[in-house]
């Protein structure tokens, strides 16, 4: 018998934490920063509303929909046809993003481990330095890598409802907690207002056809959509649960966690005259400083530092998982054994992006380091293809009677609302991507 979610709110807590991690606390402001602020977030929370929702709702209808993993459950829906590729698309854009997200989670790891024993925010400390020195030095940060996998791979071992469900329970309440009283000591630093002007008052003349790809990227990026994770969550989920309403939870989390994170981030950049442009290290740099200045800082960095750790490895179960479960429901293999097979492979894969930034810095992949350049493969190619290609199989392969049937089980939402989710999902997500597409590329 194939394991469940033991509650509703086990669900959407899991789902969250899928998406809320790297996406929205890490990845969100320094995308931010380096595109615009204001404009940059008003155009992710348009796309998180208008694309990444409907897709949001079309994976989790998928997955219930066939209660099958990911390459099943595009093979159980469409016999016989190519559909499936949609599954092995999401189980290797999972494997890279994983590869490379866990690197970042190693990072996270170390300044946790440092913070404990005091050694991060001191007198007249350099934090660049410091990031620097954890990224760059060799063996620190495939170790940090190693170590975060052997515990993502702990806890998915023991399955959905009793490794990521009790994990995310517990995980992500608190993290929003401690975001909140981040975000009120954060906006009260002198010259805080100058941040928020930049994060909050949108300036369309600093928005390019690059920021509006990297725009849509980070809503697909940051509520985990496009590689079919969320078709493996739901494939556990039983048929009292409102599809539409568990994603509409997920979105609305996800915003405001990206929202916390800007507010935190941003009035604390201006404060301490950094740059906003600072890129992939920002809040490795600027946490520190804000921490710096409150009684208790080490105590309260601490504990920030393992909360985002916590919302860091939700996110990886699912990427876990969804690579886990695709084998597994093809063999008959110990889900044990595979959980640990699947993490040495990612970690042997991850070595090269552990490494960018010291052993393989000056070796690029059209001008970009292996993590960067697997960073913009997924984000930029990887994940809005998967949204494209699943916009399409709902619009044009899968049953209407089941697809509605879903998306109406446990609630009563009208049947205008099904028809508008299903031609925004029919005309307007895949018209949407393809034509950012065409604009980056310069063709229209």
């Amino acid at each position: 018998m194939r394991d469940q979610w033991s509650t509703k709110i086990g669900f959407i807590l899991s789902s969250a934490g899928a998406a809320i991690g790297l996406g929205a606390i890490w990845k969100f402001p320094y995308m931010t920063g380096m595109n615009g602020g204001g404009a940059f977030f008003l155009l992710f929370i348009i796309f998180t509303l208008v694309i990444g929702l409907p897709l949001l709702i079309a994976e989790f209808i998928i997955g219930r929909g066939a209660q099958e993993e990911a390459v099943s459950a595009y093979k159980k829906l469409a016999p016989g046809s190519g559909w499936r590729v949609i599954g092995y698309w999401g189980v290797a854009g999972a494997f890279i993003l994983l590869s490379f997200y866990s690197v970042v989670g190693g990072w996270v790891l170390i300044y946790s481990a440092m913070s404990l024993f005091g050694s991060v925010i001191t007198d007249n400390a350099d934090y660049e330095q410091l990031f620097g020195m954890i990224t760059g030095e060799p063996l620190l940060a495939i170790s940090g890598l190693g170590l975060f996998l052997i515990i993502s791979v702990i806890i998915v071992s023991f399955g959905i409802k009793d490794g990521i469900e009790k994990a995310s329970k517990v995980m992500m309440p608190l993290l929003f907690i401690f975001f909140i009283i981040l975000v009120i000591r954060s906006v009260t630093f002198e010259g805080a207002a100058e941040g928020l002007k930049f994060f909050l008052q949108p300036d369309f003349s600093q928005i390019t056809a690059e920021g509006i790809l990297y725009a849509l990227g980070q809503s697909f990026f940051a509520l985990a959509v496009g590689f079919s994770v969320m078709v493996t969550y739901s494939s556990y989920l039983g048929k009292d649960v409102s599809l539409p309403f568990s994603a509409a939870s997920v979105s609305i989390m996800n915003i405001f966690v990206s929202l916390l994170a800007g507010l935190a981030i941003f009035p604390v950049v201006f404060s301490f005259g950094l740059e906003p442009e600072e890129g992939p290290g920002l809040l490795f740099m600027v946490l520190p400083e804000a921490f710096a200045q409150m009684p208790f800082g080490e105590v309260f960095l601490s504990l920030f530092l393992l909360l985002f750790l916590f919302a860091i490895f939700t996110s990886a179960f699912s990427m876990l998982e969804i690579i886990a479960s695709a084998i597994t429901a093809r063999k008959n293999y110990s889900r044990t054994k595979v959980v640990w097979i699947a993490g040495l492979v990612v970690f042997i894969a991850g070595i090269p992006a552990a490494l960018s930034s010291s052993t393989l810095a000056n070796f690029k992949l059209f001008g970009l380091t292996v993590f960067d350049a697997s960073d913009f493969l997924v984000s930029n190619i990887m994940l809005p293809g998967g949204c494209l290609l699943m916009a399409l199989f709902i619009g044009i392969k899968m049953d209407r009677t089941l697809i509605k049937q879903e998306f109406s089980y446990g609630n009563n939402l009208s049947s205008g609302t099904y028809q508008l989710w299903f031609q925004v999902m029919r005309w307007v997500v895949p018209l949407t991507i393809v034509i950012v597409f065409l604009n980056t590329l310069g063709i229209i």
